[in-house]
């Protein structure tokens, strides 16, 4: 008789916090899609079961497909597209208290990693994992209800986000909205929502009544964009929904968008997408085309 016994190292111990687990969703793409972009408080994790597609994240674009897994950070607007003749299936986790961070940025054909300037978003490929099973015991666990299912779902979170971390890029850190600057959160609704507007730094001054210095500094350190930067890439985001969506020139739309110019926005659009704004209206109506 063979008797084989692996001993648990017990000082080495990974903790991920204090996490709580919101919802388990699933998805499947079936030429209804609302392609809007949303935010929330909290992370989610987005598991592609099937097809392809790209992401959204505060105006960045990347590729999805089978097996990707998506950690979006709190805050950071996103949404999804689907191919039509790969329709996108999926599964999505809510989280709550706790957010990513990733040491290094990855750029390869299986790993990407964001940072916008609402948060962080990273995405890797994992085709030999356990993710999709322990998925599938959590959907059937929430759909049957039976007694302390919550319990179960909570502790294959804690599973799954253990693997996860065996990825030497990520980490996990806590996330409480109490830590959000509240000055700088109403600074980027603020520019959110009037951007089309003459702003300047002084404008922000008298809407927050802080010291200029100190709210450029707190603000950067936020979003990761200065004030302005962060003004420009959101009328450069803007733009290209304009450019996409409707017929308006140039000169009209970088009216609606508050350049004080067309040549301005197209120098500015072309910096920030390697495209002019004819150009990128011209490959994506050829797309649509396709």
């Amino acid at each position: 008789m063979g008797n084989t016994r692996h001993r648990i190292d017990g000082r080495k111990n990974s903790s991920i916090g204090a996490s709580t687990l919101l919802y388990v969703s699933t998805s499947k793409y079936e030429g209804d899609w609302q392609s809007i972009l949303h935010s929330h408080p909290f992370s989610e994790l987005f598991y592609v079961v099937n097809g392809n597609g790209t992401f959204v994240a505060d105006g960045r674009e990347f590729p999805v497909c089978k097996n990707d897994m998506v950690i979006i950070n709190p805050h950071v607007q996103h949404t999804e597209k689907s191919l039509r003749t790969s329709p996108l299936d999926y599964i999505v986790l809510g989280i709550d208290g706790l957010a990513f961070s990733c040491e290094t940025i990855a750029s390869a054909q299986d790993s990407l990693s964001l940072h916008t300037p609402s948060g962080m978003v990273y995405k890797c490929n994992m085709p030999n994992s356990k993710v999709y099973a322990y998925l599938n015991i959590m959907l059937e666990e929430i759909s049957r209800k039976e007694e302390n299912y919550e319990a179960v779902c909570q502790n294959l979170l804690e599973v799954l986000l253990l693997c996860m971390l065996r990825n030497d890029n990520l980490s996990i850190v806590q996330s409480s909205n109490t830590l959000l600057n509240r000055e700088c959160a109403q600074i980027k609704n603020y520019l959110d929502a009037h951007y089309a507007e003459n702003i300047t730094l002084d404008t922000l001054v008298e809407i927050t009544h802080m010291n200029k210095y100190y709210m450029v500094h707190a603000f950067t350190r936020y979003a990761g964009l200065s004030p302005i930067n962060y003004l420009l890439q959101k009328r450069i985001q803007e733009g290209k929904a304009l450019l996409e969506s409707t017929t308006y020139s140039i000169a009209q739309i970088s009216t609606l968008l508050g350049f004080s110019s067309q040549s301005y926005f197209s120098q500015a659009f072309k910096k920030a997408t390697g495209k002019t704004p004819i150009a990128h209206r011209n490959e994506y109506q050829k797309q649509q085309r396709k």
